[in-house]
């Protein structure tokens, strides 16, 4: 049974919003400032597995709760005994839960209220979008500590806001507060605090009534954004062949020829 990260679909004590149908929110729960660790990393990882095979949950909000998102790693854990000091045991779960997360079929939000440093950062930046409060702040701070990011912090930053920006929050380890992130591409938007869960669940419920293509849009982006041209576009025509082979795409040609465009109504199949 988890501990730290769970499958929320309903209001509960956890997640004290109603969900639509179809969306649900993967909850962190590790007091006190949600430090990821091998057990943390581990659970995540067992949740997006558990999600990829979850047709009925169409889109996933991400959320530490209302005062913290992430921290970062449990610092207490790296390993600065005498002898080759590697922090691979400790770094590989979480890369490998972060990867997995970042390939699911559903469209992902992270809702960041607080912090997302460090880990906690690289974790909100594996989800195909994040919103945030407006006090909220985030962060690549390892250089402080003498070490660098270790779980993607320096890949998936310098993808979403350009090498010179990555370069300079990563040579500083500086925080990066809401309205920054916004403006630079890090978050979509800023919203009051105590709105964030809400506003995160209402940017992708619309995709609950999406069509299956959704999910090969989203591997056509991803998988061909480190290729080539010539093999990117080959990505491209493979998931444009494989969204030819859904229900949604009959629905939605026919629905355009007999009544115009944006009156389909998909099945998610």
């Amino acid at each position: 049974m988890s501990e730290f990260v769970s499958i929320v679909e309903s209001k509960s004590e956890s997640v004290p919003v109603d969900l639509p149908s179809g969306v649900a929110v993967l909850r962190l729960d590790r007091p006190k400032v949600n430090a990821l660790n091998l057990q943390l990393s581990q659970e995540l990882l067992d949740a997006a597995i558990e999600l990829e095979g979850r047709s009925d949950i169409r889109a996933v909000v991400l959320w530490g709760g209302p005062k913290i998102f992430a921290a970062g790693a449990d610092i207490a854990a790296f390993p600065i005994g005498e002898g080759h000091r590697d922090p691979s045991n400790m770094v590989d779960p979480l890369n490998e839960a972060l990867l997995r997360l970042e390939a699911l079929p559903q469209i992902t939000v992270s809702a960041v209220n607080g912090v997302a440093l460090g880990g906690g950062c690289e974790l909100s930046m594996a989800t195909d979008f994040r919103v945030c409060g407006e006090s909220s702040n985030f962060g690549q701070p390892e250089i402080l500590l003498g070490i660098i990011p270790g779980a993607g912090g320096t890949q998936r930053l310098t993808r979403l806001v350009g090498m010179t920006k990555s370069k300079e929050i990563g040579y500083t380890g500086r925080m990066v507060p809401a309205a920054e992130a916004v403006e630079i591409g890090l978050a979509s938007a800023a919203y009051p605090d105590d709105q964030v869960l809400a506003k995160a669940i209402e940017m992708v419920t619309p995709f609950t009534k999406g069509p299956a293509a959704l999910a090969n849009v989203k591997r056509s982006i991803q998988d061909g954004f480190s290729l080539d041209i010539a093999e990117a576009i080959a990505t491209e025509k493979r998931e444009f062949v494989a969204s030819f082979q859904t229900d949604d795409a009959v629905i939605g040609i026919q629905s355009f020829l007999e009544n115009g465009p944006g009156k389909a109504e998909f099945t998610g199949q």
